[in-house]
């Protein structure tokens, strides 16, 4: 209904081998709610008590899967969770949801996987001719059967997790479920994040962002470095770095754009500081003559108040927001794409009539959203929108767990600057340069990113 990008999914893992009754389920439920963000249609937890792998998972919302008769009958002291965002599968099919539970000869395995295998074809075909069956199309299945095959010539779980890291090509952040042991593992790219901490009462707790610790009042200790394989057995968490260092890091930069959270931190930095220095950057190179600021909520506003800051220019609320939008029975394909940004959006008029705007966005795919808020702009006297986007123009697919469209779908493909700015309505418009993409990372160090959906520039050896 937005019209954004989406992340595929989020992933959470707790151990806690003192750990009596439903605690852990709890805490898995309030990690999957801290992570909801990253992936709203399907979601789902898996427990071990007694070398036993229980679980529960279907289509919808954490609070829509998950209720306290299910919660309280989940016990162990290990639990994987998972909240999916579909980009390869079927998106209202059970069967895709994670974690992925599956049995082979050395037992169970529960999987969640957060990325996209951009060699998951090739190796489907691969497994396929010696006689794999598979229950969906998804690629965390294909991940199953490496690490499964691996497994067998393999001294250990972790020890084929680190092998199936030698084949496996594209982005992966996994947490896996033994029955004994606990793996967590990020690809040598490191495209997603993924980071441990530690509870007062001496749970280890993983997820994909700082947020869901906080959730569990878990103190964050590291990320999980690229290429890292960790296990914890027993209470004790040993390092496997063999595969660290083999790649160039190559983290999605889109994390501190839109996809992570404002209140986590990422490398050293809070992804809320990130988008206000992209704001900043912003109003320094792109400036405007305009009485007032205002951002598309929610992920445009710290970058609308960075831009204030720099400008001068004031910031204003600009919209009320329907936050029960999201929820509706009215599925979009059933509405225009209009109704349903108004249902979302509501211009304030007393603060906006007869003003010049400066609108901040984080970013622009197709631009028909952009295109409906403008227009919802002027009807109420806005004399002049000034659209800026605290990110590069998107040109280019992503092969790396976002939804990104073919090239032909996005605005900003094949069209000027000049171009965009007329389709959508605006009095000018302008991007956050490539170049300054590195500047809102200042902490950061020598880490890399992937910017590749604004640049073609592709990691090596990385696209399907």
């Amino acid at each position: 209904m937005d019209d954004k990008f989406r992340e595929e999914c989020g992933v959470f893992g707790v151990y806690d081998k003192s750990a009596t009754g439903n605690k852990l389920a709890t805490q898995a439920y309030l990690g999957l709610m801290a992570l909801q963000h990253r992936g709203q249609e399907a979601c789902g937890i898996a427990i071990n008590k007694d070398r036993e792998i229980d679980f529960h998972k279907d289509v919808g919302l954490v609070e829509e899967v998950f209720d306290d008769k299910i919660i309280n009958a989940m016990e162990g002291v290990m639990a994987v969770a998972h909240c999916r965002y579909s980009t390869a599968g079927n998106r209202t099919d059970k069967n895709s949801a994670q974690p992925l539970v599956v049995n082979y000869a050395k037992g169970q395995l529960a999987i969640c996987h957060n990325g996209n295998i951009t060699n998951a074809e090739q190796l489907r075909q691969e497994y396929q001719l010696d006689g794999a069956i598979y229950r969906s199309n998804t690629d965390t299945e294909i991940i199953a059967y490496t690490i499964a095959r691996n497994r067998l010539a393999e001294g250990s779980v972790e020890g084929a997790v680190a092998k199936a890291m030698g084949i496996l090509r594209g982005a992966y952040s996994l947490i896996i479920m033994s029955p004994s042991k606990m793996i967590v593992a990020r690809d040598p790219h490191g495209f997603r994040p993924l980071c441990y901490g530690e509870r007062a009462d001496g749970g280890l707790v993983f997820a994909s962002e700082t947020c869901a610790l906080d959730a569990v009042d878990a103190k964050f200790v590291r990320e999980v470095l690229p290429g890292e394989v960790i296990v914890v057995k027993d209470g004790v968490l040993h390092s496997n770095t063999e595969n660290c260092g083999k790649q160039a890091s190559s983290l999605c930069i889109f994390e501190y754009i839109y996809f992570a959270r404002p209140d986590s931190t990422i490398n050293n930095q809070l992804v809320n500081d990130a988008r206000r220095l992209s704001g900043r950057l912003l109003a320094k190179v792109k400036p405007v003559d305009a009485d007032i600021v205002i951002g598309v909520p929610d992920s445009g506003i710290p970058s609308a108040i960075g831009y204030a800051e720099e400008s001068g220019i004031p910031y204003e609320e600009g919209f009320g927001k329907n936050r029960y939008a999201g929820r509706t029975f009215i599925r979009p394909d059933q509405m225009s794409r209009e109704a349903a940004v108004r249902l979302k959006l509501n211009p304030l008029k007393k603060y906006l009539e007869g003003k010049r705007v400066v609108l901040v966005d984080d970013s622009m795919v197709r631009g028909t959203t952009n295109s409906i808020i403008i227009k919802m702009l002027r009807e109420i006297g806005v004399r002049e929108v000034h659209l800026r986007m605290s990110s590069p123009a998107f040109r280019y697919p992503c092969y790396f767990g976002t939804d990104v469209p073919d090239s032909i779908q996005l605005i900003s493909y094949g069209n000027t600057v000049d171009d965009v700015c007329k389709i959508v309505g605006a009095d000018s418009l302008a991007y956050l340069d490539i170049n300054d993409l590195k500047n809102i990372i200042p902490d950061a160090g020598n880490l890399g990113f992937c910017h590749a959906c604004f640049s073609g520039e592709y990691p090596p050896n990385t696209r399907p």
